[in-house]
This record gives structure tokens, sequence and C-alpha cells, in this order.
């Protein structure tokens, strides 16, 4: 599997679903275009769910859904314009207000992370990975942080290892696959589930090594959100609404197609990974709320380990949860 094939697989789907939400929904014309931008793995499920079952459409929406290959290109393309709401980790928004300067807004949380430390199987323990090469999306995104503080619990400073930046989940797997050089990193899912079958270890999950963590979230430019409220609440609206139909247990063969189709995997790894975006302590946040515990968390550990600044900004000023909620009054009319 490469994220060619996955893309490839993941754009075909989506004009087959949108037109199948286009033909279910004749209300729901005009629409408005929604550019949404995120990554080819397991939490992208909500928006292939929400487009092949018209959900999305039915509040009037079209989603021009791209798939990244990782944190740098996301982050390049939204600051061009290319696309209008993300849906990734949260520390990327973080990033961008604070080191690039843009304004833009945390709108919602999504998941802790569902990571894990995955290795190489001759590797015994976090000792064993002094002087080796550890994959990562960008050196200086979120869960490359996380790589980071763990390594530096266990003793291993930086620069006693080597940080590979090769792109998004996929890419990390891909990339541990075809060479046992790269010793390790931080999967999360499908690909934690097809590191195992593959004979690699787990050394834990990111949240029992750190505590909480707020990891997916959305977010937009504050003056698009701004001018575009009303979509904006819609579809965050119908986000939840399609998050609450992929964790509905109800609702399993149709999701488990779902990442079979999307993400190219075979019933067994699909079937493994619902199972695991359900896990309270490991999936999907309920209707994508927002975690102050876990954004304390993140905000002090960008703090460590990014800026090396002894007290962390609080991050308040980057969030807007507002949108958020009349989402939710939305849902209960």
């Amino acid at each position: 599997m490469t994220f060619r094939q996955v893309a490839r697989s993941a754009a075909a789907f989506s004009v087959f679903a949108i037109a199948l939400g286009a033909l279910a929904s004749p209300a729901a014309a005009p629409q408005s275009t929604i550019g949404v931008n995120a990554f080819p793995n397991a939490k992208a499920l909500p928006l292939h769910a929400g487009i092949a079952k018209g959900i999305f459409a039915r509040r009037g929406l079209r989603l021009d859904l791209e798939l990244t290959e990782g944190a740098t290109a996301q982050r390049q393309g939204f600051a061009a314009g290319k696309f209008q709401i993300v849906h990734s980790a949260i520390d990327n928004a973080v990033y961008n207000v604070e080191a690039v300067k843009l304004d833009n807004v945390i709108l919602s949380g999504g998941d802790q992370g569902m990571n894990e430390f995955f290795v190489q199987a001759d590797i015994k323990s976090f000792a064993d990975l002094r002087g080796r090469i550890l994959v990562v999306d960008a050196p200086d995104t979120a869960y490359a942080l996380q790589l980071k503080k763990i390594l530096a619990q266990h003793g291993i400073k930086e620069g006693d290892s080597t940080i590979k930046p090769v792109g998004a989940g996929v890419l990390r797997l891909k990339a541990m696959l075809e060479d046992k050089s790269n010793a390790g990193g931080i999967l999360n899912l499908p690909f934690t589930v097809q590191a195992e079958q593959a004979g690699m270890k787990s050394l834990g999950r990111t949240t029992d090594m750190l505590g909480p963590y707020q990891g997916a979230d959305a977010f937009a430019m504050r003056d698009w959100a701004h001018s575009n409220r009303g979509i904006l609440e819609r579809y965050l609206a119908a986000y939840i609404e399609s998050l609450r139909f992929v964790r509905d247990p109800a609702n399993k063969a149709e999701n488990i197609a779902l990442l079979m189709s999307r993400l190219s995997l075979p019933m067994d790894v699909a079937e493994r990974t619902y199972e695991l975006l359900l896990d309270p302590d490991f999936g999907f946040t309920p209707d994508a709320k927002f975690l102050p515990d876990g954004y304390r968390n993140l905000m002090a550990l960008r703090a460590e380990i990014e800026s090396k600044q002894a007290a962390p900004n609080s991050g308040t000023g980057y969030v807007d949860l507002s949108y958020y909620e009349n989402a939710l009054k939305l849902l209960a009319k």
C-alpha cells in the first residue's frame, strides 16, 4: 500500500459518494462548496461517511476533500488558501499562529491522537533506540514533539538518535516496512494495526506515557470563519452527525466497508481499526468535544520541547468554540 494508492482510491470514492449524496438529497441544492484537507488515515472516516451518507449534502454542503501527504504540505496549502477547513493535529494550528503568524482559529476537538510508539522487532526497549533512526511527519509538529518527549523520559537526548521526516502515517509505516534501519516512530490508526501484523511491536500508547492530549481538531482562518459563520456551523453540525454515525455500533458494517474502500484495507485490518476507533480511551472523542486538559498538556509540551520556554502560553486565544456550540444547537433542533 502506498500513499498514491490510498489517494487514488480516496479520490475515486469521493466523487462517487458526492454524486450519491446529491442524488439522495435533491432538496439540498444549491450547495456551498468547502475545501477540506485531512490526513489519509482512519481519523478521516467521519468525513468519508458524511459524504457517502449525504449528511453534508443535507445541510447544503459539498465537500472538496483533499488528503495530504504530511503536515508541511498541509500547512503550505492552508496558508495559500487552497482549502478552508483543516482536520489535523491541533498542534499544527498552534504552529501556524506562533511560527508563521497565520490567524487561524481552533474550532473543535476530535481525539487524543490515537498514537502508539511502534518499533522494529529487534528493539527490546527505548534504550535500544539510542543511535537509531526514528521517522516523523515533520520534526516540529505534534507527534514528533511527543516522540522527543518520550525519548527524553527514557534518557535519550536530542542528538542521541536521528529524527527523519518522511510525512504522514502511511509514509512513516512505509518507511519502516521498506527499510529496517528506520527503527521506529509514532503511528496512528490503521497503521498501528498494520505494523503489528508486520511483526513490529508497540512500546506503548502516547497517552499512557504523556497523559491527556488534545490530538485532532478542525481549524480555519479566523476571518473566513467569521465571514462564513452560518456555513461553518452547518459544517460542524454535519461533521458531528457524521461522527455519531461512525460511533454507532449499529453502523459497524458500513463503516468497515468505508475503511476498506477509502484506505485500501483488508477486512481484518478494517475490523480491528474500527474496534479501536470506538475504544473510549483511545478512539474518537464523542461529538468531537474539545479537551481542555489535553490542550493544556499540548501547550506545555510545545513550550518544553519546541520553544524551550519554562512557562507555556495558555493558547486560549487560539480557540473559539462558539461555532461548535452553535452547531450542537443546530443538531438539537
